[in-house]
């Protein structure tokens, strides 16, 4: 099938063609038909499945269907948890739109708010944003939402992990009873249901990947060390696989600074992105990274959310994520758009407990590989690392919101944490 039987016109195909893309991921195929029925969707796909372009060139037929007249107003509204994902989204709005005369913008916060408002004013027709920021310029009367005619959630699941739910519900007070509704999540759980119903007027369900498991694709293994040699076993790993490129996971902001200074001193090039970094700073290290300039990217799990990466080969989970559902975050960077991807994790006798908890989200037991020289040494005890439950639907807060502050902290130490060269058909992420 290719995207000319989606039922997409030959502006949105043109820009498609552009791209070099030919056909249309699982989750496109399924979903683009759907939506242009006009119904709403709640659709589960792992991150790298395509499914950003699974709602935004539908939604730009849509919207190209339906005509308006005067200036433009916000029509469709995009919701994403972090920064990186709005820019990511915004980016491919811009991409496929390229030959439609819609207006979109990107708002988020941790950057000048003044030109956001420029761009509003000027008139938007599509509008990417994150919940602080967008609720920020609702509260200064600078926004009108109230003619939204469709309504996207993306990443649900992490918006309700970082204790957006607050701020989605003064969101959906802001628009118009009568809109279509799309709700997108990597994983399904209780509160995503209970989300749903309230959310989504009769939808259809679309899932292409099982509920809660990592990606087929991404070869999993596990290297046991201990916590002191984690850092020398990253760096002789790195060295001797020649590496050119690996994005690394750490707990917190403090240990991702800490560890790029510390592979900037074996010699390999490194740079941190979290959300205690400007996002000038986070801007400039995504942007070196892609462009090969430094080999390795220390993340943490709410910076590194969203970020899509062409051909990333390797993810190496540094220390094990909190949350186990964060696990199949992190790997799904790898791995992406059906290309095979390698997840490497350092466990430490600490982490047991966390990945006890991870295999049974993913139902497999991840392959333990020993490294020599790096054997553990039986003479340490274990000091088992306080596990947490997700605070969802706290008033918590990221990287897009207001006073770009942390309200939920989950980087902090007291609080939790948390396409291999394309094929040889394209496909759009």
């Amino acid at each position: 099938m290719s995207f000319s039987n989606l039922g997409l016109s030959d502006p949105i195909l043109k820009a498609i063609k552009e791209q070099g893309y030919t056909e249309p991921t699982p989750i496109q195929k399924q979903s683009i038909p759907i939506i242009l029925t006009k119904k709403d969707v709640l659709a589960g796909a792992q991150t790298g499945t395509g499914k950003t372009a699974g709602f935004t060139l539908p939604l730009l037929q849509r919207m190209r269907e339906r005509k308006t007249k005067g200036k433009p107003y916000v029509r469709a509204l995009i919701l994403t948890p972090t920064r990186e994902l709005a820019a990511q989204v915004g980016e491919s709005v811009s991409t496929y739109g390229k030959y439609l005369p819609f207006k979109s913008a990107v708002i988020f916060g941790g950057v000048g708010i003044n030109p956001q408002k420029a761009a509003i004013r000027k008139g938007l027709d599509i509008l990417t944003a994150t919940p602080g920021r967008l609720l920020d310029l609702v509260n200064q009367d600078c926004l009108d939402l109230s003619r939204v005619e469709f309504f996207v959630l993306d990443e649900a699941d992490r918006m309700l992990d970082m204790g957006f739910i607050h701020d989605i519900k003064k969101v959906l007070a802001l628009l118009p009873k009568h809109r279509q509704n799309l709700l997108f999540s990597a994983t399904f759980s209780d509160e995503i249901k209970k989300l749903a119903d309230g959310l989504l007027n009769k939808p259809t369900l679309i899932e292409v990947a099982r509920r809660n498991t990592s990606s087929e694709i991404v070869s999993q293994v596990i290297h046991s060390v201990d916590k002191s040699r984690k850092r020398e076993l990253l760096s002789t790993i790195i060295i001797k696989g020649k590496w050119k490129q690996v994005l690394v996971f750490t707990r917190t902001k403090h240990g991702a600074n800490r560890l790029a200074e510390q592979l900037g001193k074996d010699g390999i090039s490194a740079a941190a992105i979290h959300g205690g970094k400007s996002q000038g700073a986070r801007t400039r290290a995504l942007a070196n990274f892609k462009s090969s300039e430094i080999k390795v990217l220390v993340a943490t799990d709410i910076a590194a959310r969203g970020i899509d990466i062409d051909q990333l080969p390797h993810v190496v989970n540094y220390e094990l994520p909190n949350i186990a559902e964060d696990y199949v975050h992190r790997i799904g960077r790898t791995g992406r758009a059906g290309n095979e991807g390698e997840a490497i994790s350092l466990v430490c006798i600490d982490e047991l407990g966390l990945l006890k908890d991870i295999e049974k989200l993913i139902k497999k037991t991840i392959k333990n590989v020993p490294i020599e020289g790096f054997e553990v040494d039986p003479r340490i005890k274990a000091e088992p690392i306080q596990k947490k439950k997700t605070p969802r639907g706290s008033n918590g807060s990221n990287s897009g919101n207001r006073n770009n502050s942390n309200r939920r902290k989950p980087e902090s130490k007291k609080n939790n944490p948390r396409r291999n060269p394309r094929a040889n058909t394209k496909r759009p992420s």
